[in-house]
């Protein structure tokens, strides 16, 4: 089952490595991964897409809950949300099929952005299947190169915010650890 997880974190350094590694030494694989400032410049938004049962993604939930930067972890999968990832995609295109390239490009509202003797490049912008329906169809020209950034998504009714004001102080775990470690040298 495809799950998509808001995770709210002090905008820190070292914050991905913990959150991505708490995934991967559970054998766990993140299928999109984006990562952005909010509102507030000293808090980040994680948009986290993964698949697995219920029973895995509650103690994923759980132990994200516990990393000492994170503020809040919301699964908004069942939430009515909004979703959109970025794509760009620099296909082949000569002179018999540039038109038609463009036509297709034109359909799904994307826009070209570069125009070279032999390329195009072009940025999609939408839901998960218009994504993958407009790459299908430029498949058969020759796709030199694609990248995308991942998913980003709010829901519709739950608003994900740090509280107002100072962010939430939680014990310093690993300060401990590192005095213990220089105390030993």
């Amino acid at each position: 089952m495809k799950r998509t997880i808001s995770v709210l974190v002090e905008n820190h350094f070292g914050v991905l490595t913990r959150v991505s590694g708490l995934f991967s030494a559970r054998g766990f694989n993140i299928d999109s991964l984006a990562v952005g400032e909010t509102e507030d410049p000293t808090v980040s938004r994680m948009t986290i897409v993964a698949h697995g049962d219920d029973r895995v993604l509650e103690q994923i939930i759980k132990q994200l809950n516990k990393l000492i930067d994170v503020i809040k972890v919301v699964d908004i999968s069942d939430e009515d949300m909004i979703d959109r990832e970025l794509v760009l995609v620099k296909v082949d295109a000569d002179q018999q099929t540039r038109s038609e390239i463009m036509q297709i490009v034109n359909t799904f509202r994307a826009k070209i952005l570069n125009v070279g003797s032999k390329t195009l490049t072009i940025e999609v912008t939408g839901g998960e299947g218009k994504v993958d329906a407009i790459v299908e169809l430029l498949k058969p020209f020759g796709i030199r190169e694609t990248v995308r950034t991942g998913v980003i998504a709010l829901s519709r009714t739950l608003e994900l915010r740090a509280p107002s004001g100072q962010l939430p102080q939680k014990p310093k775990k690993r300060k401990k650890a590192a005095r213990k470690t220089a105390k030993k040298k």
